[in-house]
């Protein structure tokens, strides 16, 4: 699988066979998939947390990527469960997201500037 030939549905697909033979549904409330997204976002902080700068942060990126791949993917993984367990269509989600962030974050404002769109 490769993300050029993979469709979100897929994704989904896979992800909620994995929860379905398992009888995991049970345990997947809205309070406690946000809790898992948010526990597995950590778990990638952790591989960074002591990179001093941006070519530490790349070193480690080279030396750890398979458990930063591991970690994306649990991310993903929860992210999409989320999705399935409460009619969330990633795509629209995403796109209506990038739409309101464009509003928020004009080009002629925000191009190479960190801000926050209230101090633009």
């Amino acid at each position: 699988m490769h993300d050029n030939m993979t469709t979100v549905a897929t994704l989904r697909s896979l992800s909620a066979a994995f929860v379905k033979e398992r009888d995991w549904r049970q345990f997947h409330g809205a309070k406690n998939l946000s809790m898992a997204i948010v526990s597995e976002a950590v778990e990638l902080m952790e591989i960074f947390m002591w990179a001093g700068n941006a070519q530490e942060a790349a070193d480690i990126l080279k030396n750890k990527r398979s458990d930063v791949q591991d970690e994306v993917a649990d991310i993903i993984n929860a992210v999409l469960i989320f999705c399935d367990e409460f009619d969330i269509d990633l795509s629209s989600a995403l796109k209506d997201k990038i739409a309101k962030n464009a509003l928020k974050y004009p080009i002629e404002k925000a191009k190479g500037v960190n801000k926050k769109y209230n101090e633009l």
